[in-house]
């Protein structure tokens, strides 16, 4: 399908005119009268598709009840099965019911217990750390523009980081304990 170029309103904000229109839909555009016609034919022929053997079906099984009803078909067989399909759709609906209301009442539990909770990390430290950490990998690496646009960096056996080097940097800061 065409993608169309949308005129920009001066009065938008950059943001909104850098905005890449996906796709377009002529159905809802102005004009496109022969498509629209088109589309709403298709559409209402697939609707008499689903409606008109889902009235036929509940007719016939209502006049196995009603003597007023007109009658379709009267097959005892696919009265039978319309039965069988009811038990197996009721008996769909037991289990989803069941599981859905187990599993909600699992999950609220779960959030009771651990999203409702403190934080279990202090958010001060944490940026502390963070901060520490960037300053301690420019020192040691570099600055950030140079680390991320670098192509290949050999690391000098000096630069190698020890097993616990971070863990000994927030020791000597005082930003190893543990957070509460």
């Amino acid at each position: 399908m065409p993608t169309t170029k949308s005129k920009t309103n001066p009065k938008t904000t950059a943001s909104e005119s850098t905005a890449v229109q996906a796709y377009t839909d002529h159905y809802f555009e102005r004009g496109h009268w022969l498509l629209k016609i088109w589309q709403t034919i298709v559409g209402l022929i697939g609707w008499l598709a689903v409606f008109i053997p889902i009235i036929a079906t509940g007719l016939s099984f209502w006049s196995q009840y009603d003597s007023r009803v007109p009658r379709l078909w009267s097959y005892r067989e696919g009265v039978f099965e319309i039965k069988f399909i009811g038990i197996i759709l009721l008996f769909c609906f037991v289990f989803a019911a069941l599981f859905t209301l187990t599993m909600t009442i699992i999950q609220n539990r779960k959030r009771d217990r651990l999203v409702e909770q403190w934080p279990t990390y202090n958010p001060i430290t944490q940026k502390r750390r963070q901060q520490l950490l960037a300053q301690f990998m420019t020192t040691r690496f570099g600055t950030p523009e140079f680390r991320q646009n670098v192509r290949t960096y050999h690391v000098k056996p000096e630069q190698n980081l020890d097993t616990d080097a971070i863990r000994k940097l927030y020791q000597d800061h005082d930003l190893d304990e543990l957070d509460e």
